[in-house]
């Protein structure tokens, strides 16, 4: 057997001897020295891809502990909202960014003579590492807003506790909450309580006293926007943000901008039909129920010219959204299917009947509406005779 150990210029003569009595002494005893070369080689090159990859581990641990300790809540709330965005409806979707808004935006409604906008119930969280809310983080602050927007609170915690769940099962957050979904707590609900079912609505007999104090309001486009709201079903935003372009004269429906479900169609009945030809169109603005003021799209406070119009009816504590109660309230006494009520208000199908059997187009849900329209207005002592209706240019 030959082997080389070297060159002659890095031997001496008797270290080289030396190493050859060794070599011999291995051969000797059965055994190839350059076997064990090689696997004294492998073993070398494993120890070191050991500390290689412990060093690895080391960095990745680290990096992982600082991605826990600077991603925050507000940084994942983004990409919630990125990811969902295609499956929610434009007001669902908006109200996720209200929950979590810094405030300060100049607004003339909702603002309790602030003028801006307050932060929203979620902004609470959203500087947060995310790995550092756990349960007691959620129910701390359920407990702080339970004390000055519960009915707020609660809508943020149901988006809270959905917006976690969804963080368990998107790999790049799993890790980096606790075990169980932090919003998930009974302290967290019991601090926010149950909502209250609201009963404000209004009776047959109260009807002719709000259509009375309704139309006396100095601002006819208010007075408008009321009465389509009792009239429609739909919910006060829905109908406040309907624009020209949302209303077929020619078909006689509207497309209402649904928070939940995107869009839907409704029956343009004959009244409410009255009641938005006779609105000013202002140039340069889109909305039926526009402002007179200069910079401002849609009319504001509402709700102040109708809490004025209850109080002269004698229906205090009737709010905007009472009259979306009404109109479901009132189409049940006209024997109208519930199914019909519901489906021009918005609502989800209830049944799995409702949902994949039953189909109603708009001719039947104009059927119905109209009666609904018409039995409302009689009870109200309301006399209104259709007259031909006017042209409109269209696109």
């Amino acid at each position: 057997m030959r082997i080389t150990i070297g060159s002659p210029d890095t031997w001496t003569i008797d270290a080289a001897q030396a190493e050859a009595r060794r070599l011999q002494s291995i051969i000797d005893n059965g055994q190839d020295p350059r076997q064990i070369k090689a696997d004294e080689l492998a073993q070398a090159q494993d120890a070191r891809a050991a500390r290689q990859a412990a060093i690895a581990a080391t960095e990745a641990a680290a990096t992982a502990a600082a991605l826990r300790e600077s991603t925050t809540f507000g940084q994942v709330w983004a990409a919630y909202l990125v990811d969902r965005k295609a499956h929610w409806g434009e007001r669902h979707y908006q109200d996720h960014v209200k929950k979590i808004g810094a405030g300060g935006i100049p607004a003339i409604r909702g603002t309790r003579g602030r003028g801006v906008t307050i932060a929203g119930p979620l902004h609470y969280f959203v500087d947060m590492p995310i790995s550092s809310i756990d349960s007691e983080v959620v129910e701390k602050w359920a407990k702080l807003e339970s004390m000055t927007r519960p009915t707020s609170a609660r809508l943020a915690w149901r988006m809270l506790k959905v917006f976690f769940q969804w963080c368990y099962e998107n790999k790049a957050y799993a890790g980096l909450l606790p075990q169980l979904n932090p919003g998930k707590t009974k302290k967290s609900r019991e601090s926010l309580g149950k909502a209250k079912a609201k009963q404000d609505n209004i009776q047959s007999a109260q009807l002719p006293g709000w259509f009375d104090a309704v139309r006396k309001l100095g601002n006819p486009t208010v007075g408008a926007y009321l009465q389509t709201l009792l009239l429609s079903g739909a919910r006060p935003g829905e109908v406040l943000g309907m624009q020209w372009s949302d209303i077929n004269w020619k078909w006689e429906s509207i497309v209402i901008r649904d928070k939940i479900e995107g869009t839907r169609t409704i029956p343009l009945t004959p009244f409410v039909r009255h009641l938005l030809d006779a609105l000013p169109r202002r140039p340069g603005n889109e909305y039926v129920f526009s402002s007179a003021q200069a910079g401002v799209k849609m009319i504001g406070k509402p709700h102040l010219a109708h809490k004025l119009a209850c109080e002269a009816a004698g229906l205090q504590g009737l709010t905007l959204h009472g009259l979306r109660r009404s109109f479901a309230s009132l189409a049940e006494q006209t024997e109208a299917p519930g199914g019909v009520a519901a489906q021009i208000q918005g609502h989800k199908p209830q049944s799995a009947r409702e949902k994949s059997y039953i189909v109603r187009p708009l001719d039947f849900l104009r059927k119905w509406h109209v009666k609904i329209e018409a039995d409302m207005l009689e009870q109200a002592g309301v006399t209104f005779t259709p007259t031909a209706p006017k042209l409109h240019a269209v696109a």
